[in-house]
Parts: C-alpha cells; sequence; structure tokens
C-alpha cells in the first residue's frame, strides 16, 4: 500500500515500511529551522529561514563515522518541469508526480526515472563518493 502524507507543500511517499520521496513545493515557508527528514535518515533535508540580522556563530562539523547503506538524492528544480516516476526496490511502480522551478525532491529509497516535460537544470546533492556502475541497479 503507498502513502502520501504532508501539506500542500510538502508530500511524503511511503509505500508499506519503505519510504520513497519527501517532496517541498516551491511555496513551502516556514520561519525559523525545520528538519523534514527523520533523524536516521543518511541525507538529512531542512528548510531555514531567517530574519535580516540573523547570525550563525562561526562553527565546524566533528570528524564522526557515519556508515552509508544506500544512496539518497536530492534533486532541486532551478528551472523547467519535470516528470518523476517512483517505484519500490523491487522496481514495481508506484506513482508519478511533477516537479517545477523551485521544488524539491529527496529520493530516500526505492527507485525512480525522470521525464523531461521542458528544457530543465536542477541540481543534483547526494552522498559520496560516488561508487561508478557499482552506485545504482538499472
Amino acid at each position: 500500500m503507498t502513502m502520501s502524507t504532508g501539506d500542500r507543500f510538502v508530500e511524503t511517499i511511503v509505500h508499506g515500511p519503505e519510504p520513497i520521496a519527501l517532496i517541498v513545493k516551491s511555496g513551502y515557508d516556514k520561519p525559523g529551522v525545520n528538519f523534514l527528514t527523520s533523524p536516521n535518515f543518511s541525507q538529512q533535508l531542512a528548510y531555514l529561514q531567517h530574519g535580516a540580522g540573523n547570525k550563525i556563530a562561526p562553527h565546524v562539523h566533528n570528524l564522526i563515522m557515519r556508515q552509508v547503506l544506500y544512496t539518497q538524492e536530492v534533486l532541486f528544480v532551478r528551472q523547467g518541469r519535470m516528470k518523476v516516476d517512483l517505484f519500490d526496490s523491487a522496481k514495481e511502480y508506484i506513482c508519478s508526480r511533477i516537479l517545477e522551478t523551485g521544488d524539491l525532491i529527496l529520493l530516500c529509497g526505492g527507485g525512480h526515472s525522470f521525464e523531461m516535460l521542458e528544457d530543465t537544470s536542477m541540481i543534483e546533492v547526494k552522498q559520496g563518493p560516488y561508487a561508478g556502475e557499482n552506485d545504482r541497479d538499472v
């Protein structure tokens, strides 16, 4: 069973026990620091909004050994429009979503494919180091 939860700007797509995707539409707007992912995800996603003059103290991140078991990736649509097809880990189709300029998706489980509906540019962020052909199963 597929479950989709969220408000009109944030949608979480879960298939059975498997988290598949988190979509943040361009209209999402909430003050402060808002983590949108579960603390156990290997890729953390937060929305931050601070007023003018707010300061974040200089800091460094500690060296911590982490274990990444599977790749999670974030796509930020800078411009354009695309269709994302989502699949479970057995490569069975779940659903499709349309992403537009300013939208963001965290692909946190299962599989995915894309079709560009317009000329589209995006930024991708995922864990490294990249394992080449061993990093994905087509």
